[in-house]
C-alpha cells in the first residue's frame, strides 16, 4: 500500500506542481507557440520524462520509469487530441500505477 501512496504523491507533484502553465499548454500539438518557443513535443517529452523519473525513483526500477515515460506520453497525447477528457486521463494514469505495483510485487 505504501508503494501506491508514493506513486500517487509523485504523480500529483509531477502533474500539478512540476508542470508549469507553459508546459501544460505547450505540450499540445495544437498549440502554436511564439517564435523561438520549444515545439510541443519538447514540452510533452519533458513532462513525460519527469513522470518516468518519479516512477523510476519510487519503484527503484529504471525499466518501470521508461514504461511510465512511454505510457504518460501516449496518454497525454490522447488527451491533447481530445479523445478523452481530464478525468479519463487521470484514470489511465492511475491504472498505470496499479500495473507498476503488480510488476514490482511479482518481481
Amino acid at each position: 500500500m505504501h508503494l501506491l501512496w508514493w506513486l500517487m504523491v509523485g504523480h500529483a507533484l509531477a502533474d500539478f506542481v512540476l508542470q508549469s502553465g507553459a508546459m501544460a499548454i505547450g505540450k499540445s500539438p495544437h498549440h502554436v507557440g511564439a517564435p523561438g518557443e520549444p515545439p510541443w513535443y519538447y514540452w510533452l517529452t519533458s513532462h513525460a520524462l519527469i513522470h518516468g523519473g518519479v516512477v523510476g525513483i519510487v519503484t527503484e526500477s529504471a525499466g518501470l520509469g521508461v514504461a511510465e515515460f512511454i505510457a504518460h506520453w501516449l496518454i497525454d497525447i490522447g488527451k491533447c487530441e481530445h479523445y478523452y477528457g481530464f478525468n479519463t486521463d487521470q484514470a489511465f494514469h492511475l491504472g498505470c500505477k496499479l500495473i507498476w505495483i503488480v510488476i514490482v510485487l511479482k518481481s
